[in-house]
């Protein structure tokens, strides 16, 4: 038991803005960290593996924005893909830190590795299926089953579900991709490219959250038939306007139209919830994979 407390486990929370670092125990206590901007994938490699270098670290998790591989058997895995960060596409991420640190390293989504942040340590904890959104600069889905993170051909986009734009929305999607998809048309962009302030500008303003509430309800109500899951934690910056939490669980029961009866969905405040990591959910995740890397390396 002593010698796993001793153990230093590197998480990096891989965003496409900044790069969180940090050194945690197995259970949860971060013990430093640093952040510097996403640059360069040369550089900011450069830095990050430097800055884990020096720590000691028995294993590191890596939680990276998408779209990425996250299948072992392809040889994309831990890769960067398709994403708009240009300098980044087709970038092989994870062998980059693995030839710099050589240790055993985990490896998912950013927003599943929040997931499995919150589902090991915050507010889901002990519960198999869950589903963590993050609604800020874009909109994320984290999605766990049955215990499992949730892959498939390659992982879950679930920021970019269709939505019914309301004909009162004057707004345009910010989404370069769709239409009237749930990023495109709830994300921090586009409340302030529709109102023309940002979101921590605009709290006062009942009809802005009135309408963010609708999209984001409609989202959970797809999420709910869809996985069925146990708990719904919300976070990113957006969801720091509190007054939401109240919007969105009455609109979510209209939507509903009672055709779910669980006891979690009746339950309302305890099952659409914000995050419960005190906004270290990513980091803590990471850590998770950092750890159960270690262990199917048998270290």
């Amino acid at each position: 038991m002593s010698e796993k407390k001793s153990l230093r486990i590197g998480a990096l929370e891989a965003g496409g803005t900044k790069m969180v670092m940090a050194v945690a125990t197995p259970e949860g206590e971060v013990l430093e960290r640093e952040e510097i901007p996403t640059g360069e994938p040369g550089p900011t490699c450069e830095a990050i593996v430097a800055w884990f270098a020096g720590r000691d670290i028995d294993a590191l998790g890596v939680g990276a924005f998408g779209p990425t591989g996250v299948d072992p058997e392809s040889d994309t895995y831990g890769w960067i893909l398709e994403t708009p960060k240009t300098a980044w596409r087709h970038f092989d991420f994870l062998g980059t830190l693995r030839r710099g640190l050589d240790v055993p390293c985990g490896y998912d989504t950013d927003v599943n590795a929040a997931c499995l942040g919150e589902a090991t340590f915050g507010c889901a904890k002990g519960l198999g299926t869950v589903v963590y959104i993050t609604i800020g600069t874009g909109i994320g889905a984290g999605v766990m089953v049955g215990g499992k993170l949730l892959h498939g051909m390659l992982h879950p986009e679930a920021g970019h579900i269709s939505l019914r734009k309301r004909p009162y929305d004057t707004g345009a999607s910010v989404c370069g991709f769709h239409d009237s998809c749930f990023e495109g048309l709830a994300s921090g962009p586009s409340i302030e490219a529709r109102w023309g302030a940002k979101g921590v500008d605009l709290a006062d303003k009942a009809e802005v959250w009135e309408l963010e509430s609708e999209y984001i309800a409609e989202a959970l109500v797809d999420y709910v038939m869809v996985y069925s899951p146990e708990k719904i934690v919300l976070g990113g910056g957006v969801m720091k306007q509190e007054q939401l939490f109240p919007l969105v669980r009455n609109k979510f029961t209209e939507l509903l139209g009672g055709y779910i009866q669980t006891e979690q969905v009746k339950a309302q405040d305890s099952y659409i919830v914000p995050a419960g990591c005190g906004g270290d959910q990513g980091i803590l995740g990471c850590t998770a994979l950092g750890v159960e890397a270690l262990e199917a390396a048998g270290e």
